[in-house]
């Protein structure tokens, strides 16, 4: 039987841009299998009381220097965005339906999306940005709007929510390999490990 990581993730951190660039070549080197579960961050800090690291100065300003060493050491682009924190509700729906709906794109919709936001430092809390990030990568942002107010979507990306907190899930990324949850995408090689 296959090992699987579930991923648990929202597009607004950028911890989990970098797990999200390191998980594939993990699960393909351990020969497991990469479930991508979207969630909304805000829902998750709201339900346990949690809050991004960024709401602490002295924190925040280590956590994006942390994260810069992280981003030399995977040999990945990560740009500071100067619009963080963002908003994510409507992202994280389109990303829920474009799973939903259009499952065969959606690797290269989160594709462009986390690059807009993590290595270009564009404003994703503008509709006409996210228009013209969408349309760059060839996807329609009017369906897209759309899909982001169909019922089922906006279902499924709270029934995510709710089950990550009743998992355990406190914030982004998280990953579970057979149950057990890794926090934080500092906590790669335990996931290695756990898969190994």
């Amino acid at each position: 039987m296959s090992k699987t990581v579930e991923f648990y993730f929202d597009l607004g951190s950028p911890a989990t841009y970098l797990a999200y660039t390191q998980l594939p070549k993990i699960c393909e080197q351990t020969d497991s299998q990469l479930l991508y579960i979207p969630i909304l961050l805000g829902g998750v800090f709201k339900a346990t009381g949690n809050a991004s690291p960024a709401t602490v100065p002295a924190k925040g300003h280590y956590m994006f220097q942390d994260l810069d060493r992280f981003a030399k050491r995977y040999g990945v682009p990560l740009k500071f965005n100067p619009h963080f924190p963002i908003n994510t509700l409507m992202l994280m729906r389109a990303v829920t339906a474009m799973q939903l709906r259009h499952p065969e794109r959606f690797l290269a919709f989160i594709d462009c999306l986390f690059k807009a936001l993590w290595v270009d430092g564009r404003s994703l809390d503008e509709p006409a940005t996210v228009g013209a990030v969408l349309t760059q990568n060839n996807f329609d942002p009017n369906e897209v709007l759309a899909l982001t107010a169909d019922e089922e979507v906006k279902a499924a990306l709270k029934t995510n929510t709710e089950k990550a907190v009743q998992r355990g899930v406190f914030g982004a990324p998280s990953m579970f390999v057979n149950n057990q949850l890794f926090f934080g995408q500092d906590r790669l090689d335990f996931v290695l490990e756990a898969l190994s």
